[in-house]
């Protein structure tokens, strides 16, 4: 009952945060927000301990900055008030800690290798809510662009090479940052719309790796037993690629238009160009079970059955169908 309890303080803190009138509330908010966080966070084995050190340490470092920026210019910490140059690089690099934006990402896939499926998915999703909202009161247009570019080159290239699966959701996560603060430059309404698609799809993945008890890449043919998962498996990796005629494409349709609009053509060029190698390790994933099926079927014996309960299956069904219904959202 305690973590039900930290849980909708989780909530209420971000809350708080993007409806607060002054930085100072907004502080307020990040902070309960972490202090539920941390017990969330907490399991029997070392590896969420140290998760939880690193995560408290960075983000305890973050608010820190945060709170003595807003001491030093006492006079400028409602929303309303023009903030200086000084002041407003230093809140949206606090901020961009705080969401895991490149190059302040170094904490990001370290947290989240020692998580479980269920606490990663609220700190790739929710856990972004709050610096996003906060990001957008102050906003410094070719600081942000740099740092979208940034996160989407960085996020693709570090993505290489990756066998645990809860890292190859934080590099996308921190390729899917880049996006999201190009649709925010524009629209905050795209912005949402981008995030609501990206955590529904997030919410598909983790709940069919958490129910196969999948951590790392060699064990993805557990998926082989059951031919109907391994198909929406495959669905919501590349709906995740944002490749067309998938739910996922449309965000970053939507991002496209209106930051070529708005910016011209070299930003989101360099963008796209970046996301196009996230499709390597999405793909290679896919690659493996389109190829190695029938290698797997004869060994299949010796690997243990997913138990999927007839609920959560038709729940799993239901959400990743909702992957292909891009072509209709486009007509």
């Amino acid at each position: 009952m305690y973590k039900l309890l930290f849980f909708f303080t989780l909530m209420a803190g971000t809350l708080v945060s993007i409806s607060a009138s002054s930085w100072i509330i907004a502080w307020i908010g990040l902070e309960v927000n972490l202090l539920s966080f941390l017990p969330l966070m907490k399991k029997s084995d070392m590896y969420s301990s140290e998760a939880a050190i690193k995560y408290f340490i960075v983000q305890t470092m973050a608010s820190m900055t945060l709170i003595l920026s807003l001491i030093i210019f006492v006079n400028e910490k409602n929303f309303s008030s023009n903030l200086n140059l000084t002041t407003s690089l230093i809140l949206q690099l606090t901020l961009l800690m705080k969401m895991g934006a490149a190059p302040l990402h170094f904490w990001f896939p370290e947290v989240i290798s020692g998580l479980n499926w269920m606490t990663s998915l609220i700190l790739l999703t929710w856990q972004k809510i709050a610096p996003m909202m906060l990001l957008s009161y102050n906003m410094n247009s070719p600081l942000l662009t740099m740092i979208a570019i940034i996160s989407s080159i960085t996020g693709s290239i570090l993505g290489f090479n990756q066998t645990c699966l809860r890292k190859i959701l934080a590099y996308s996560s921190i390729n899917h940052i880049g996006w999201m603060i190009m649709a925010l430059l524009n629209s905050i309404y795209i912005w949402f719309s981008y995030f609501l698609i990206y955590a529904l799809m997030n919410l598909n993945i983790t709940l069919m790796f958490k129910t196969s008890h999948t951590l790392f890449f060699p064990q993805l043919m557990n998926f082989y037993s059951n031919n109907n998962m391994k198909l929406f498996f495959m669905f919501n990796f590349i709906s995740l690629g944002g490749l067309p005629p998938f739910l996922g494409f449309l965000p970053k349709w939507m991002t496209i238009n209106s930051v070529t609009y708005t910016m011209g053509y070299l930003p989101i060029t360099l963008i796209i160009l970046a996301t196009l190698i996230t499709l390597y390790f999405y793909l290679r994933i896919i690659f493996l079970s389109l190829t190695l099926t029938s290698l797997m079927k004869t060994s299949i014996l010796n690997l243990p059955k997913m138990s999927f309960m007839s609920a959560l299956n038709n729940f799993l069904v239901l959400m990743s169908m909702m992957s292909l219904l891009s072509i209709t959202l486009l007509m």
